[in-house]
C-alpha cells in the first residue's frame, strides 16, 4: 500500500498548432508536479517535445511515455537519453516499451516477435553505453555488437560523451504480466495505461513480487473535475473504444487483453466487434459506466476525494494525470492528491 502518492502530468502526443504544452508544464512544475511525461505513436516523437519543455523549466524531471523501442536502436535511445539528461541538469525519465504489432511492422518495418527477449537486449545494451566500462558489445541476436555481417570491419566502441548520470531511470510500458514481472526485474518503474486501483493487486500481485521496495508504479489516469459525471464518463469511454477496438488486431490487441483481464471478457469482445464493423457509436455506447469510471477520476472535488482513497490503497506510487488543461484546474488536482 502506498498511502502517499507523487504526482505527475502526462501531456500525451504532441500535435501543431495550440498543442504546445509550455505554459501547462511550466504551471505543474510551479505547483510542486513531480514530473510531466510525453509520449509518441506514429506521428510526433516523444524526445523533442520533452527537450523543449526541459529548456523551459528547471525542477520538473521529464519523462518519456512511452518512447518506442523499435523507432531506434538500443544505442540511439542511449545517446538521445544520455544527452536530454544532460542539457536538463539530470531529469531525464526514460520509459521505453514494445508498442505492438501493427505500429512496429507497419509503421517502422521490422519484425515484432520476442518482445520480451528484446526489451531484456535493448535495456542491456543501453545501461552498458551509459556506464562506459568498455566498448558496448552484444551477442544477443535482435542487436548484435559489432554488426556480424557487412564489410567485418565493425568495431566494439564506446561513447566519447560521458553521461551525467549511469544510472538514469529507466521505465517500461508494459501490458501483460511477463511483461510486467520484466519491468519489475529490470527497471526502475512501470507505466501501466489502464489501471482499477482496486483490482491491480489481483491481477499483477505475483509479476510484482520481486520488485524492490523503490519501484515506481506510475500509472496514467484521466482526472475531470467536473459536475457532469456522465458527460465525463462518455469521453472517458470514447477513449476505451478506440483503444479496445482499433488500436490492435482482433486476435491480439494489448490494450483489450487488459480490460478483459478486469473481468470485461465478453464486453470486450462485443465492443471490438461494433468497433471493427464500423459502429463506433455501439461501441461507445456498449463499455459499461463502471469501467469507464475504474480507471479514472471523475467528478466533483468530493467524489474525486473519495476514490483517491483506492488509489492510495493500491499498489500505485504515482498517478500521471490526463485530461488537465489549465492551471486553476492542476491546482485542484494537486489540493486534492498532495493535500
Amino acid at each position: 500500500m502506498s498511502g502517499d502518492l507523487r504526482l505527475g502530468l502526462n501531456v500525451g502526443y504532441w500535435q501543431r498548432g495550440p498543442h504546445d504544452a509550455t505554459e501547462l508544464v511550466q504551471a505543474a512544475e510551479r505547483l510542486g508536479y513531480d514530473s510531466v511525461w510525453t509520449a509518441e505513436a506514429y506521428g510526433s516523437d516523444a524526445f523533442t517535445p520533452l527537450a523543449w519543455y526541459g529548456a523551459r523549466t528547471s525542477r520538473i524531471k521529464l519523462g518519456t511515455s512511452v518512447a518506442q523501442m523499435s523507432a531506434r536502436s538500443p544505442v540511439t535511445t542511449a545517446m538521445t537519453a544520455m544527452t536530454l539528461d544532460h542539457l536538463t541538469g539530470g531529469r531525464l525519465m526514460l520509459g521505453i516499451g514494445a508498442s505492438g504489432p501493427q505500429v512496429v511492422e507497419g509503421w517502422y518495418g521490422v519484425p515484432f516477435p520476442r518482445p520480451l527477449a528484446r526489451t531484456r537486449e535493448y535495456v542491456d545494451i543501453m545501461r552498458k553505453v551509459w556506464r562506459r566500462e568498455e566498448p558496448v558489445t552484444s551477442d544477443g541476436p535482435h542487436y548484435p555488437l559489432p554488426y556480424p555481417g557487412g564489410t567485418g570491419l565493425g568495431k566494439p566502441l564506446k561513447s566519447i560523451t560521458h553521461p551525467l548520470r549511469p544510472d538514469i531511470p529507466l521505465y517500461l510500458g508494459a501490458e501483460g504480466p511477463k511483461n510486467v514481472a520484466l519491468a519489475a526485474e529490470i527497471t526502475d518503474g512501470w507505466l501501466p495505461l489502464f489501471v482499477m486501483p482496486d483490482k491491480i493487486g489481483g491481477m499483477y500481485g505475483e509479476s510484482l513480487a520481486a520488485a524492490p521496495p523503490d519501484f515506481d508504479i506510475a500509472a496514467m489516469v484521466r482526472v475531470t473535475v467536473t459536475d457532469d459525471v456522465q458527460g465525463a464518463l462518455d469521453i472517458a469511454k470514447a477513449t476505451l473504444a478506440l483503444y479496445i477496438g482499433g488500436m490492435g488486431a482482433k486476435d491480439r490487441n494489448f490494450h483489450a487483453d487488459i480490460v478483459a483481464r478486469m473481468g470485461y471478457a465478453d464486453t470486450t469482445e462485443k465492443i471490438q466487434e461494433l468497433f471493427l464493423a464500423g459502429r463506433k457509436d455501439e461501441a461507445l455506447r456498449a463499455i459499461p459506466d463502471d469501467l469507464a469510471d475504474g480507471i479514472s477520476l471523475i467528478g466533483p472535488p468530493a467524489r474525486i476525494r473519495e476514490r483517491l482513497t483506492l488509489w492510495r490503497e493500491s499498489p500505485v506510487t504515482t498517478l500521471l494525470v490526463m485530461g488537465a488543461d489549465d492551471e486553476p484546474t492542476l491546482r485542484l488536482i494537486r489540493d486534492l492528491v498532495l493535500g
